[in-house]
């Protein structure tokens, strides 16, 4: 499994356009995705999701820091680099992977922070996430 996931950490880290097609190289036909944007079965849909990417965001670049292994399963510490709203923004995330007999992704869960990695980078929802962070957060000490 190491070398099928060390060929999947080559594939997003150099990940383009082009290479969405080739997701059922790494993905099993009836492969489950999950991020908090979306929740899809199957290749076509996953591929969906990257193209998506690849028309809303400038130049996404996937770096993956870290990677633990148990058996079947793997988890990805990652970083999303990439131009939103004009400006270069690094979103971290993680990826919890299963895999099949055939060493290909069954399922395919992604962890990341929405609301500070995109949503607070808009202007109007931007201003309005901060002021309500403020307002939620716990008081700290010399904070007003």
């Amino acid at each position: 499994m190491t070398a099928n996931l060390d060929a999947l950490v080559a594939f997003f880290e150099a990940l383009t356009p082009a290479d969405v097609e080739r997701f059922d190289t790494f993905y099993a036909e009836d492969a489950h995705f999950v991020d908090p944007f979306n929740d899809v079965q199957g290749v076509p849909a996953i591929a969906a999701i990257f193209r998506h990417m690849f028309e809303q965001l400038g130049d996404p670049r996937f770096v993956v820091t870290e990677r633990f292994v148990q058996d079947d399963r793997a988890v990805l510490i990652w970083s999303l680099r990439c131009r939103l709203g004009g400006r270069w923004v690094e979103i971290p995330g993680a990826s919890h992977l299963c895999f099949g007999a055939d060493g290909r992704v069954r399922v395919h869960r992604d962890f990341w922070d929405a609301a500070s990695g995109v949503y607070a980078r808009l202007p109007l929802i931007g201003g309005l996430m901060r002021c309500a962070r403020h307002r939620l957060s716990a008081p700290q000490p010399g904070r007003r």
